[in-house]
C-alpha cells in the first residue's frame, strides 16, 4: 500500500490517500474546506474535482454526473478515483441542469 499527497488547489488543503481508499476517504478528515460529500457511491455528483496533474485509476462514474465531455477535461468524481499518483485538484461545483428562468422549470432544482 502506497501513500499519495492530493492538493486542492486555491485552498492549499493538503491530504494523503492511501491508493487502495479514494481520494474522498482520503479527505475524511480535513473538514469543511475539502470537497462537499454526499451519497459516497457517485450517486449525487457532489464531489466533482477537475484533476489538474497526477494519475489515477477509476471506477465506472454515472453519465448523469460526468459527461463525456467532463471526462475531456479530467472532471472526475472524487468518490470513484483512487490515486496513483500524487495529485493536484480543483473543485468543479455540480452543475445546474436546467435554467430556473424557463417557464415550466420552476419545480426543477440544482440537487
Amino acid at each position: 500500500m502506497a501513500f499519495h499527497v492530493v492538493t486542492l488547489e486555491g485552498s492549499g488543503l493538503q491530504f494523503r490517500c492511501r491508493d487502495d481508499e479514494n481520494m474522498l476517504v482520503g479527505m475524511r478528515y480535513q473538514g469543511p474546506d475539502g470537497v462537499q460529500v454526499g451519497c459516497r457511491g457517485g450517486g449525487c455528483g457532489v464531489c466533482r474535482v477537475q484533476v489538474l496533474s497526477g494519475t489515477y485509476t477509476a471506477k465506472k462514474m454515472s453519465k448523469a454526473h460526468i459527461t463525456a465531455d467532463d471526462l475531456a477535461h479530467n472532471i472526475v468524481l472524487s468518490c470513484r478515483i483512487f490515486p496513483t499518483s500524487d495529485l493536484s485538484v480543483r473543485l468543479c461545483p455540480k452543475p445546474l441542469h436546467a435554467d430556473r428562468s424557463t417557464p415550466g422549470n420552476e419545480h426543477l432544482t440544482n440537487q
